[in-house]
């Protein structure tokens, strides 16, 4: 008995809306400028959280998963995403530029280490950066994986997902002529890289509307409606399309799973979606086989956003179990 006393009860349940204590442009290179901005306990344990997309941008929503008591929350805009410019910008915008960006928001911010936060491309990114710079990484919360191989993205844009959700694809799908239809991923780069901007925008907006649609397990107005807005679907459509045509910018198919090792002792936990059509389990689960070390939590009553309630609670609880493992070990 006196064992489960000492573990102590996870909180589940989202913190209230905190405003940031500081924000501010990071200049990473002659072209890109990110937005960045901390919240919570400035001399708390830092937290770094990676949004979705590519391309997605932060919201005022994505602090509370943290403890601001415990935790000193770091949001940033990925480059061409959000508040950080230029918006929508494809040139020099790989996963490596994104990995260096890290590190030189991490130095910029005087942060020795901190817990990585990914979700969905997140996750993504989360892997990529943690493999590069293990000794900065103190933990990991990802959910929805995504690990950017041929099979992930023929399923969701290639054809797969239009078995459960044949009346959002078949617009997604219909935007392209019939002849174009071999390769969509490739159909609709060349008409979000056109030389007409209203050409990009239609693109963009049939793109957005189909992923938004098909985030949630029940039908979400709010998510949908994200289709509707030109700016933030030209930024989420032409970086997400321009990291998936050049496959991640990884040297091979398997390069996240290959590089597992390098992970392997950083506590870590992984929530994921039963029902998630745009990052289907396959994912989590093959990364689980690779990686038994980390803890996975599978929501049975879920699909992809982080805003379900099943998600939203096991990540704020997998930060919570981080939490206890670094107040048990001291600084």
């Amino acid at each position: 008995m006196e064992t489960k006393n000492e573990i102590p009860e996870l909180n589940r349940n989202l913190y209230p809306d905190i405003e940031p204590y500081s924000t501010g442009f990071l200049k990473v290179s002659d072209l890109h400028t990110v937005y960045w901005e901390q919240s919570g306990n400035p001399n708390g344990h830092p937290v770094v959280f990676l949004h979705g997309g590519p391309g997605g941008g932060t919201s005022p929503s994505n602090r509370k998963f943290f403890d601001p008591e415990f935790y000193r929350i770091v949001l940033f805009d990925q480059r061409g995403a959000g508040k950080s410019t230029p918006h929508a910008c494809l040139e020099e915008n790989t996963t490596w530029d994104l990995v260096e960006d890290i590190e030189k928001l991490r130095e910029h911010l005087e942060i020795p280490e901190w817990q990585v936060f990914g979700g969905s491309w997140g996750s993504t990114l989360a892997l990529a950066y943690s493999q590069s710079h293990p000794d900065k990484v103190t933990g990991i919360v990802l959910r929805g994986i995504f690990l950017l191989r041929k099979k992930e993205i023929d399923w969701f844009y290639e054809g797969g997902a239009a078995a459960i959700y044949p009346d959002a694809w078949e617009p997604f799908r219909d935007f392209i002529p019939e002849n174009e239809r071999g390769s969509l991923i490739n159909a609709y780069w060349k008409r979000l890289n056109s030389d007409d901007l209203e050409r990009q925008y239609a693109a963009a907006r049939a793109w957005t509307k189909w992923e938004m649609m098909t985030a949630h397990l029940l039908p979400n107005e709010e998510t949908s409606k994200k289709g509707d807005d030109d700016k933030f679907s030209l930024a989420f459509a032409r970086i997400e399309n321009h990291y998936f045509v050049n496959k991640g910018f990884f040297s091979s198919d398997s390069f996240l799973l290959d590089n597992v090792e390098k992970i392997r002792h950083i506590s870590t936990v992984i929530v994921q979606g039963r029902y998630d059509v745009c990052c289907p389990m396959m994912s989590a689960w093959d990364l689980h086989k690779a990686w038994p070390e980390a803890e996975l939590k599978v929501v049975a009553d879920a699909g992809h956003s982080a805003n379900e309630p099943g998600i939203a609670s096991e990540l704020v609880a997998g930060n919570e179990k981080l939490k206890n493992i670094i107040m048990r070990n001291g600084p």
